[in-house]
């Protein structure tokens, strides 16, 4: 059982639609951006990690290797999003995989944006690559939806914006000036939400799924209010008032939809969140208990155990075993 939350209780402004709040709630916040001049032959690694990542071609060339689709080549303006941040590799031929950044000089341009270049006597591409972290819980689902990889181009048609802002950042990132570093991480950061936002309205057509129930205007209220507040004392009467609907017809249009029970989706929503925090290795087990609203300790590890099959405290001691592998970009 878990225990009861003094938050208010959660409505909708009129007329706005549940995926409309969870896009407001839409932010990203810059890990690391890296500016790549890179000569010919060159080729980088980049392994899995929990950050969105994203890589914009300012002059190749360049081509992109994933598990899903293979070698792709970019052309100029060409930006590339891998929203889970799966394992990927850049190069300048697809038949040149060995790892180039040992001879790469990396310099700090201040903040969080660095100068990566190597040297040589090939043709020099020019990228602006970056991680994000995503600064709401409601747009996880929506991220895990997603594909492996999107390219810009493929959706930009959904947004007259992005074509203006992708010019913009080829010239900021071929002709770096002062504060060039400071605007291409703003740009891509709006670039990048703004290409999500795309690949959402891209798919208005599905009928069942995460995307078709947050359209859904009863139970996409119902999502909004688990993802903002997962430790409050939801109840199917509580989320079906919340819906404006019945117990029985929330609970039937929720599953129909969704294709589970909404305490079945709120038990994994909270250990998605719980494994997210206690990977971090910064947050205790008994923080990340109360977070999520349970009443001790003890009640949460056992709901942790029966949806992860795993400890709380192994999946602890398997995040800080890990060796940090990743690029600082």
């Amino acid at each position: 059982m878990t225990n009861n939350s003094s938050a208010a209780h959660l409505q909708l402004e009129a007329g706005q639609d549940a995926l409309s709040e969870v896009l407001q709630d839409f932010r990203l916040s810059g890990v690391n951006y890296g500016r790549l001049e890179l000569r010919h032959p060159w080729s980088l690694a980049f392994p899995e990690q929990p950050q969105l990542r994203f890589h914009f071609v300012s002059r190749g060339p360049c081509w992109v290797h994933t598990k899903t689709k293979g070698w792709e080549e970019l052309s100029d303006g060409d930006l590339v999003l891998l929203p889970q941040g799966a394992e990927h590799r850049l190069a300048s031929t697809p038949d040149k995989t060995d790892d180039s950044m040992s001879k790469c000089q990396i310099t700090k341009l201040g903040g969080n944006v660095c100068k990566v270049v190597k040297d040589g006597d090939g043709s020099a591409s020019i990228l602006f690559s970056g991680s994000m972290e995503l600064g709401a819980y409601a747009l996880h689902p929506l991220i895990s939806l997603m594909p492996t990889i999107i390219r810009g181009n493929d959706v930009a048609t959904h947004d007259p914006m992005v074509n203006p802002l992708i010019a913009a950042m080829t010239v900021e990132a071929c002709e770096p000036r002062m504060g060039s570093a400071t605007i291409l991480s703003r740009m891509a950061d709006l670039l990048t939400a703004r290409l999500i936002r795309c690949w959402v309205k891209g798919h208005e057509d599905d009928t069942t799924g995460w995307l078709a129930a947050i359209r859904d205007p009863h139970v996409g209220r119902a999502l909004v209010a688990m993802h903002r507040e997962p430790g409050r004392n939801w109840t199917i009467e509580s989320l079906a008032a919340l819906a404006g609907q019945s117990r029985s017809v929330f609970a039937e249009r929720f599953s129909a939809i969704l294709g589970e029970g909404a305490a079945r989706y709120l038990a994994r929503l909270r250990m998605q969140l719980a494994q997210e925090w206690l990977a971090q290795n910064s947050m205790a087990t008994a923080e990340v208990a109360s977070r999520l609203g349970y009443e001790s300790e003890a009640s949460f590890a056992r709901a942790f155990k029966r949806i992860t099959n795993a400890s709380p405290g192994a999946v602890r001691r398997s995040a800080s075993g890990r060796i940090d592998m990743e690029l600082g970009f």
